[in-house]
Order: C-alpha cells, then structure tokens, then sequence
C-alpha cells in the first residue's frame, strides 16, 4: 500500500492510494498512522480495505509527512561514494549518523523556511523508511523485517549553521520545515528492493542530483542493524539514509545555495514527487 495523511497542518487525516492512483480518505476506520498501526498486523488489516469503497480526498488537498507520532528522527551521512569525494571526506567505514529535530519533519509540498540571514541553504535527496517493529541489535539478516515501508525525503540544510557553529550537524537540518517526508510510505510488501531506486532532485527546473540507491555505501539492512547496536528503534521512527553527490555545497568552482523564491523538485520513482518553495 502507499499510505498518507491529508488535511491542514496539525489535523491530518489518514488515507491511501487506490489502484488508480487516487487519494482515498481512511479516517473513518482508522484514528491514524501511528506507531501502533505500522506493526505487520496492521498493515496486514489495511491491506485488506476495499479503497474503492473509501471517500476520495478532493484533488489539489494537502499531503502531510505520511507518518505520526514519530519519537526518534534519525539521519546517516555521507553515504553515497560520490557525495562523499565531492565534499573531500573519505568514504566512512562505518555510518555517519545524526538526528534531526521532529520539529523539522514537513510534508512533502510544504515550502522550506530559510532561518534570518541564511546564505548557505542546501538540498540532500534522500530515502527514507520508517519502523515497524522494535529493533534492539537486530541482525543484518533480520533487519529489514523491522521496516514498514519507504519514503521520499529532503534533508534540507543550512551548512553554515551545519559546519561553522560546532561541529554537530544537526543544528544546519533541525529547522521547522527542514524534513519534509512523503508524499507517502510505502509498505515493504510493495518494495522488496530499496536498493534500485531512482533519485532526481532539481532547483528551479535544473537537476543538481541524479543518482540511484544501489550507490549507498550501506544500505537499508546494514543501518537498521548498525543503529539498533546503539540505540533501539521504536516504531514510527523515521531514519533518512544519506544523499547522492550534487548537493549545493559540493558545486565546483563555487557553491551554489538556496535562495528565496527557488523551487525544489524531487522524485524517485514508487516513492512519489515532492516540491518545495524557499521562502
């Protein structure tokens, strides 16, 4: 399935994607996508909904992040080989790994609020998935057994306040706005490979990221492990998995930031499109 929540901010409802590729409303049999409703058994249960019979969410409505009551808001770094030489960095032998603030997470259209005085806005395409079930040092082999499902993500930055205030990088991504996540999740039944999945990001029609999973230096199964070593991973906690190379700042001979009125577009094939305006 791909699930989804529509309405204004901070009174979305549930809902899901017919065959036909149409917003059906599921609020009348589920309160929402909670940690609770991602478990198998849910899903198993939504699964089986005739959307057919579901009202249709009006055309043009809007789509928040297709989750909520997310806990844990967790990031990987510099997981792309190429994104990783265009910052000058050598490929990590383990996992980078940052948390943002839930405060960022936005759905997928909502426009992107640079902080006063910001002069080094940047892009990161990212996958993202969410957790299903509770993992505490889980296995390789039995991790993705704790996912949920995917989605589409913008690890929006401000490298300034990222490099030059610290060192700890979420203070650059932990602004209101700067996680938007969706336009849905898709459930794993539906995506048995997050490794082979498309990804375009582009800044005012212009593309800046063109890449593909299969490039991420450790994909989905070895992060959900590595993270569950150290930490346990609840349901609903979302973890976004590193980007491509052709972020702003890695432009040669010199970077390229956000600026207000900009438009980012992003796609990524089942995973859907996102589009943001700078404000």
């Amino acid at each position: 399935m791909k699930l989804l929540r529509h309405g204004p901010i901070g009174a979305e409802k549930p809902g899901a994607l017919d065959a036909d590729g149409r917003a059906r409303d599921l609020s009348l049999l589920v309160p929402d996508f909670t940690p609770e409703w991602l478990s198998p058994e849910k899903l198993f249960a939504l699964a089986a909904i005739d959307l057919s019979k579901m009202p249709r969410v009006p055309e043009g409505t809007r789509l928040g992040a297709p989750v909520a009551g997310v806990r844990q808001f967790v990031a990987i770094g510099l997981n792309y080989r190429q994104h990783a030489a265009e910052a000058g960095l050598e490929v990590p032998q383990e996992p980078v790994v940052f948390t943002k603030a839930l405060t960022s997470l936005a759905g997928p259209d909502d426009d992107v609020q640079l902080p006063e005085g910001s002069e080094a806005g940047d892009w990161e395409i990212e996958l993202g998935f969410v957790i299903g079930t509770q993992a505490t040092k889980v296995s390789v082999a039995d991790a993705i057994g704790h996912v949920a499902g995917y989605c589409l993500a913008n690890d929006v930055s401000e490298r300034d306040w990222q490099i030059k205030r610290g060192g700890q990088w979420g203070k650059g991504k932990s602004f209101d706005g700067f996680g938007p996540i969706g336009p849905w999740l898709v459930t794993r039944d539906e995506l048995p490979d997050p490794q082979s999945i498309p990804l375009e990001l582009a800044v005012n029609g212009e593309t800046r990221q063109k890449s593909n999973t299969a490039d991420m230096i450790f994909p989905v199964a070895e992060i959900v492990s590595y993270l569950s070593q150290f930490m346990t991973l609840l349901p609903g906690d979302v973890v976004i998995t590193g980007t491509p190379e052709g972020v702003g700042l890695g432009m040669k001979p010199n970077p390229v930031f956000l600026r207000r009125g900009d438009v980012m577009t992003l796609s990524a094939g089942p995973l859907g499109t996102q589009r943001q305006q700078v404000r």
